[in-house]
Order: C-alpha cells, then sequence, then structure tokens
C-alpha cells in the first residue's frame, strides 16, 4: 500500500518532466555537484523569467526525455543532473548559464536538446557565442532597409535618366531651331 502514492508521485514527475521537454524550445543539462543552495538560487535569478532550472532524478528525467521523443542524451544523466527548460531566448540562457559556470566552475554544462534534437556542451557554448536575437534581427532589418534603399535608387534611375535624355534632347532641338530661325 505505501508502493502505490510513492509511484503515483513518480508518475507524476514524470509527466511534468515529459511536458517541460516537449514544450520547452531547449532544454540544457548540467551538474550542479558542490553548489550551494544560495548559488543556486542566483542562477536561477540570473537565467529569467522564461527559464526553469530544476533538479530531477536521473531515472524520472531520462523516462520523461523518452517520452517526450528525445533520444540521444541518455549518457548525459549521471551524477547530480539539473534541467534548465527554456521557453524564451535560447542563446540568452545559454550565455547566463556559461557566464555563470565561468564565475562558478563547480556548475558543468552537460549538454542538452535543441528543437528536439540532442546537442553536446560544445554546441551549448556555440549558442552562447551567437548574438541575441533582437541583435540579429535587428541586423536584418538594417540590412532589408539597405537592399530596399539601393532598390528604390535603381527604378529610379532609369525615370531619371530619361528624363535627362528627354531634356538634353529638347536643349539640343532648341539650339539646332535657334540658328534655323536666325537664318530665315
Amino acid at each position: 500500500m505505501a508502493d502505490k502514492p510513492v509511484r503515483a508521485d513518480k508518475a507524476t514527475a514524470v509527466a511534468e518532466l515529459t511536458e517541460q521537454f516537449r514544450s520547452s524550445g531547449a532544454t540544457v543539462l548540467t551538474e550542479y555537484r558542490g553548489l550551494t543552495v544560495s548559488q543556486l538560487t542566483q542562477l536561477r535569478r540570473s537565467l529569467g523569467k522564461e527559464v526553469t532550472y530544476s533538479v530531477a532524478k536521473n531515472t524520472l528525467a531520462k523516462r520523461a526525455a523518452s517520452e517526450a521523443g528525445i533520444d540521444g542524451i541518455e549518457q548525459l544523466f549521471t551524477g547530480p543532473t539539473a534541467l534548465t527548460f527554456v521557453s524564451g531566448d535560447v542563446v540568452e540562457a545559454a550565455k547566463s548559464l556559461r557566464e555563470f559556470a565561468k564565475a562558478n566552475p563547480l556548475l558543468v554544462i552537460k549538454g542538452g536538446v535543441f528543437e528536439g534534437k540532442a546537442i553536446t556542451a560544445a554546441e551549448v557554448n556555440r549558442l552562447a557565442d551567437l548574438e541575441s536575437r533582437e541583435v540579429l534581427l535587428a541586423k536584418l532589418a538594417g540590412g532589408m532597409k539597405a537592399n530596399l534603399a539601393k532598390a528604390a535608387a535603381l527604378f529610379q534611375a532609369p525615370l531619371s535618366k530619361t528624363v535627362r535624355t528627354v531634356a538634353a534632347l529638347q536643349d539640343k532641338r532648341e539650339q539646332e531651331g535657334a540658328p534655323a530661325a536666325d537664318a530665315a
């Protein structure tokens, strides 16, 4: 009888983790061995509101990942494992984790999942090297604006060239017509 509530709790925990795996844009697995509670609280705050950092039992997390259809991360579930579920900007979360890991070497980034595919710790660091979504969008908008300005100038060039040609022809006719009028 005592086993039933425990199994129900485990089933609930697996269901919650499965849902988090499915609803997150990315999940980063870290080892937190040796970090204090205050350091973990500081890490959670630095990650922001769109990121959930939670500690889970490896067997439950492994089962949840499997149920969510994620393969290739089973080997990452060794030692004390914390899951970073990112529902917002993945790049910002990766940068926050990397910065915290630099300041607190006891935090080890193991790898994770990005858009349903397993990624290594090196790939998480490469994500952190990217510029934020806002910066990339601003660069894209700037590039598009510059290209639109070039296109507008290109489309106006034939029209203005035609106007200049017509004006030159008109001037030429007037000049040719002026001596003829003097001779008459």
